[in-house]
């Protein structure tokens, strides 16, 4: 389907576009939940800043819907229960014609259920929003912003860091990697320079196809935009790859609250089918690049691509020799780790780590052979 204008509303989804759709569906399912119970949450936000129309063409010529539907009918069924609680969907795209198309696919607001539509640049939307939405008193909000390319305005989503609310990107490594060294435009140069805050293009040049140096850049400019240094705040990543292996983006979430960030990799891990990207095929030993893990002795061959192994080597690696450890010592420890998750796996990793290495795994302790 195209708008009069020659452009798809309906555009095609492959498969790593559809379980990008299943990882925010699957964290806003549980993540609702958490919020809505809390009593200091009087309103609950989801902001799509980037929505397209809502629907797509699988790869089997099946329809399938994107985030704006799914989090629609989650928060709307929210809402039903949690009537003394305001819960506002915001959805916006660039297209008129894929946000009219939306609007057919999302029911109108109803009691404290509110639906906005927006057809703005995303960046100037969220700097009109950015008043209205950061730091008003009992409002939480969760904004998804998803670029088709490797352009990220920081100014725009400064001030979301840096209050009651979470920050999902979607950081479109494949863009870069392909295209800064042929940069040469004043537009290009620019584009790519503002992106990857305060460096030049002939740095990024350099880079070619390192990875880590791109994903770290990225780290490193969301923890400067942060007011409060003091307080603790969580980044976790996943990449995600298409059929033939080749990397194209890696999705961010940013949360200054410990239970998002564990569900939020708990979601993902889940969402790949108990591993860290969706990188084929599944392998049992595996290892995931984005982040630098000190003395945690991976010797395992995948650099994109964790398993429950790696995290039985991990924890191994770090209580060997100890007797008795506390289990609940051993999730802390999982609790911090950028990619590894502490809840959902549990028992697997118990089995793993007696199966592997024969420690001994109790109820509440397990004894680490050396």
């Amino acid at each position: 389907m195209s708008s009069k204008y020659g452009e798809k509303i309906i555009d095609k989804a492959s498969p790593h576009t559809v379980k990008k759709f299943e990882l925010l569906e699957g964290y806003i399912e549980s993540w609702k939940e958490i919020m809505l119970l809390q009593s200091a949450c009087e309103e609950l936000i989801f902001i799509d800043c980037m929505s397209s129309s809502g629907e797509y063409i699988d790869i089997d010529g099946k329809t399938v819907y994107g985030t704006p539907v799914r989090a629609d009918k989650l928060l709307r069924e929210a809402a039903s229960r949690y009537t003394r609680k305001n819960i506002r969907v915001i959805f916006n795209d660039k297209s008129a014609e894929k946000i009219d198309h939306l609007k057919t696919l999302i029911p109108e607001s109803s009691g404290n259920y509110h639906v906005s539509f927006y057809n703005e640049d995303c960046n100037i939307l969220l700097r009109n929003l950015q008043d209205k939405i950061c730091g008003a008193n009992g409002t939480h909000y969760l904004l998804f912003y998803d670029p088709y390319q490797a352009v990220i305005d920081w100014d725009a989503l400064m001030p979301y860091f840096n209050h009651w609310g979470e920050v999902i990107i979607n950081h479109m490594l494949s863009d870069s990697i392909r295209a800064v060294r042929e940069a040469k435009s004043p537009e290009a140069v620019s584009k790519y320079e503002s992106t990857y805050r305060g460096r030049e293009i002939m740095e990024l040049s350099e880079w070619g196809s390192d990875k880590k140096k791109y994903e770290s850049c990225v780290e490193s400019i969301i923890r400067s935009l942060r007011m409060r240094k003091s307080r603790d705040y969580f980044i976790a990543s996943f990449p995600f790859f298409n059929v033939n292996n080749a990397l194209l983006y890696d999705i961010i979430h940013c949360t200054g609250h410990i239970k998002g960030f564990k569900l939020f990799k708990k979601t993902a891990w889940q969402i790949f089918g108990g591993q860290s990207s969706n990188k084929r095929p599944l392998k049992s030993e595996a290892g995931q690049g984005v982040f630098v893990f000190p003395d945690d002795n991976n010797e395992s061959s995948d650099e994109y691509c964790y398993t429950v192994d790696d995290i039985a080597h991990y924890i191994h690696g770090k209580f060997t020799g100890r007797k008795n450890v506390p289990v609940s010592e051993i999730w802390d420890l999982l609790n911090f780790h950028p990619v590894f998750p502490s809840e959902g796996f549990k028992n697997d990793i118990k089995q793993r780590l007696k199966e592997i290495y024969g420690d001994k795994v109790s109820g509440k302790a397990i004894s680490f052979e050396a």
